[in-house]
């Protein structure tokens, strides 16, 4: 990647389903590094009922694997 690299537009989209009742949660962001899926995670907290378990099925990307991610 160069300095001068620009996304031209390009976005980040992030989404989770509830295969339960088909509810979507979803955002679109920038950039696609761990700040910005640790922000979607926490989404997904707040928009879940607490007394709900969340089961995350994720592909092989490198910022589902980043040590903040983990923690």
């Amino acid at each position: 990647m160069t300095h001068d690299y620009k996304r031209n537009g390009t976005t980040s989209r992030f989404a989770a389903l509830n295969v339960a009742d088909g509810q979507v949660i979803g955002t679109c962001m920038k950039r696609h590094q761990h700040q910005e899926w640790i922000r979607f995670l926490n989404l997904i907290n707040r928009s879940t009922p607490t007394d709900k378990q969340i089961h995350l099925v994720c592909d092989n990307d490198a910022t589902h694997k980043h040590a903040a991610v983990k923690a």
